[in-house]
């Protein structure tokens, strides 16, 4: 061999030997990850967003609750700067209609989504009740902002379940209040109840019709009607023939606008007080309603207990929408969402090159684990089955039936204006 060359070959390997000392030589690549989620990964590769979903009733005349709760996901996403982890996040929704069918249909489609990270919603109870098998056994988790029936959060619920939490609050304590407002503050001793059908409406005016019982008042009449009914006056002639002095119809917004509108015109019901919940607290109820509104009380989450920055959040929605809030849940859809990406922040695995693993039985676990989380609505706690809200109820009595009046955030003529507690 050329001894040149020889020698030259000779410096070239002393020189890797000593940058191998030195640790100048590459660095073995990282190992790839190996998910051992049992409910496996989500993988978000570099350039591609973090993934969630809205479900909830997002058409027809209860389409206010889920626009509500949606714009409250909306903000929450703009004050993370609309990234998490230092990818976009893509939000997509799906319109469950507010029944069990439509629940069904819309989690179906959520269920077969692979990219999806993690849901709000639903709105409904009965979108809930159809649709949660589906999205639990695809290992996803949704929190919804607005479901409130009770039994959704008993943990004898089921397995099916599993995939659910709420920051709403359970009708457990709406029911109550609504019982105790209307015998103690009200002084009635005689009330009767109208559902609609929904898992929502029987549910909550069982709860206060019980509550009603044990502080030592009479149910007179407990009745109901479809969801898709116009004509009230059958029924509310049966009511009226009972001879209630509260009357409360915890119903939906096509069902409450027509008994209100109709009410009065029934004998033995020109005078009755007359009260619904938060499922009709959007300013649709006047619309369907009309006068008979002025006057109406509604149950709703207690605004002026909140501890964040509500304030500010109203802000920001006038700000962004350009008018007030829809119906009561935007600050608990605004509180769900955030306690999701808390959760997506803590258990997120990021690779190097900014590739992302979810792994789903973690986040699920992270999601219940949640403790003393600063939200507007509260400081929230989640209970092993699901229950994150902070459950304070108020009774707001309607000002004004002109719909554009509809302001319960204004601080100079709310409407509707909290008169209780």
């Amino acid at each position: 061999m050329n001894k040149r060359l020889f020698a030259l070959l000779s410096v070239l390997v002393l020189a890797s030997m000593v940058l191998a000392a030195c640790g100048g030589a590459p660095a073995a690549p990282a190992a790839a990850y190996e998910c051992t989620d049992p409910l496996g990964c989500v993988k978000v590769a570099p350039g591609e967003p973090v993934h969630i979903a809205y479900w909830g009733v997002l058409s027809g005349p209860d389409s206010s609750l889920g626009e509500d709760s949606k714009r409250g996901v909306e903000i929450a996403i703009d004050d993370k700067g609309g990234k998490v982890l230092g990818h976009d996040v893509l939000l997509t929704t799906e319109d469950g209609g507010c029944t069990p069918e439509g629940g069904a249909t819309a989690a179906a489609k959520l269920a077969s989504d692979t990219s999806l990270v993690g849901l709000i919603g639903s709105s409904c109870s009965d979108e809930t009740v159809g649709g949660i098998a589906a999205l639990t056994n695809a290992g996803l988790t949704t929190i919804s902002p607005s479901n409130t029936r009770p039994v959704l959060t008993d943990p004898a619920r089921g397995p099916d379940y599993d995939g659910y939490a709420r920051t709403a609050h359970s009708d457990a304590f709406q029911g109550k209040a609504v019982a105790e407002f209307a015998y103690n503050f009200l002084k009635v001793t005689k009330a009767a109840t109208l559902h609609d059908g929904s898992a929502y409406a029987q549910a909550l005016q069982q709860v206060f019709a019980d509550e009603f019982v044990k502080l030592g008042g009479t149910i007179v009449a407990q009745e109901a009607v479809a969801k898709d009914a116009t004509d009230m006056k059958p029924v509310l002639t049966t009511i009226a023939a009972a001879g209630p002095e509260f009357f409360y119809y915890p119903v939906f917004v096509a069902v409450g606008g027509y008994v209100t509108a109709q009410i009065r015109d029934v004998a033995g019901l020109e005078t009755v007080a007359i009260a619904g919940s938060d499922g009709i607290f959007t300013a649709d109820l006047l619309k369907g309603g009309g006068a008979n509104t002025e006057g109406m009380y509604l149950s709703s989450p207690d605004f002026s207990a909140f501890t964040g920055d509500y304030a500010g959040f109203i802000e920001k929605h006038k700000a962004k929408y350009g008018g007030s809030t829809l119906s009561t849940f935007h600050a608990h859809a605004y509180d769900a969402a955030n306690i999701l990406f808390a959760a997506l922040e803590k258990v997120a695995v990021v690779q190097d090159d900014g590739t992302i693993y979810v792994p789903r039985t973690a986040l699920r676990e992270a999601i219940f684990a949640t403790k003393d989380f600063k939200g507007i609505t509260g400081t929230l706690s989640c209970s092993p089955s699901g229950d994150c809200g902070a459950p304070v109820i108020a009774v707001y009595e309607i000002q004004n039936s002109d719909p554009a009046s509809w302001d319960p955030s204004s601080a100079t003529a709310p409407n509707p204006k909290k008169i209780w507690p």
